[in-house]
């Protein structure tokens, strides 16, 4: 196949006809190993535009690796040994043209623990577009980003103070901020909320329906009330790296096709 091709279009639910959009990631056959441990295995997935997919599964089955190599921060991790496709846009992000560090820009990332930089928040937003060169008014930037990652009216007031000095719920919208900030066309998450409170997480899960409107955002959650409330699609990943089931969130949840996925979650592993 060429670089140039998308993969095959899977057939999709006729009950996700109605809302079917453009593959913005496509993966086909892929494989990833760390050193001798596989931890994904023949995974093909696509990921629609400007949806919220959620991929689920027990601990250990691969759903961070797959997350991590979309916009391959598996990299960094020197034992790491990608095999197959995986497109963004059409063209195979392991392509030896592909510059990561260009490919992240556009595959923004938030981690599970927020991580904002030991920076001011006007800072820790303007980062990414000052080191691009933005020819962009920075203050719009910013005041832009903050108020699509429902932040702006909490710290307007405080653009000067640290983002370390943010509660945990404020610290990782600044963290989606940042993100937004640098124009991205995907955003990753990993167990965003699993490290805040019940109201932050509420508030983390509000944004993400918002931001699908923009954006296609995917999330990793071990919580699948969670995949169930903000999600429009599920995969979902179980023992060996392997992706069972792929579909339209409410038909996963309510009539899966392999009973591995059902028993799953009712709860009977994992």
């Amino acid at each position: 196949m060429s670089s140039q091709e998308q993969p095959r279009q899977v057939e999709r639910d006729s009950a996700d006809d109605a809302r079917a959009q453009p593959t913005v990631i496509g993966a086909r056959n892929l494989d990833v190993h760390y050193g001798e441990t596989q931890a994904l295995r023949d995974v093909t997935l696509e990921i629609p535009e400007q949806r919220v997919t959620a991929l689920i599964g027990p601990s250990g089955c691969g759903k961070s690796t797959f997350l991590r190599s979309i916009n391959r921060m598996n990299d960094r991790i020197e034992s790491a040994r990608v095999e197959g496709e995986l497109y963004f846009l059409g063209k195979n992000v392991y392509d030896d043209d592909v510059d990561p560090v260009a490919l992240r820009r556009k595959i923004g990332m938030v981690f599970q623990q927020p991580n904002p930089f030991p920076k001011s928040v006007y800072d820790n937003v303007a980062y990414g577009p000052r080191i691009q060169g933005t020819d962009e008014d920075l203050d719009a930037i910013v005041e832009r980003s903050l108020r699509r990652a429902a932040l702006w009216e909490e710290v307007e007031d405080q653009l000067d103070s640290s983002g370390l000095a943010l509660s945990g719920g404020q610290q990782q919208r600044l963290c989606i901020a940042r993100a937004i900030a640098a124009d991205p066309e995907v955003i990753l998450m990993d167990e965003p909320a699993s490290a805040l409170d019940p109201v932050a997480t509420a508030k983390i899960e509000e944004l993400m329906a918002d931001l699908a409107e923009e954006y296609t955002v995917v999330i990793v959650t071990h919580n699948m009330q969670q995949a169930a409330r903000i999600s429009d699609r599920t995969a979902v990943f179980l023992t060996g790296g392997e992706l069972v089931e792929v579909g339209p969130t409410d038909r996963i949840f309510e009539n899966p096709d392999h009973q591995r996925v059902e028993d799953y979650i009712a709860g009977k592993f994992g």
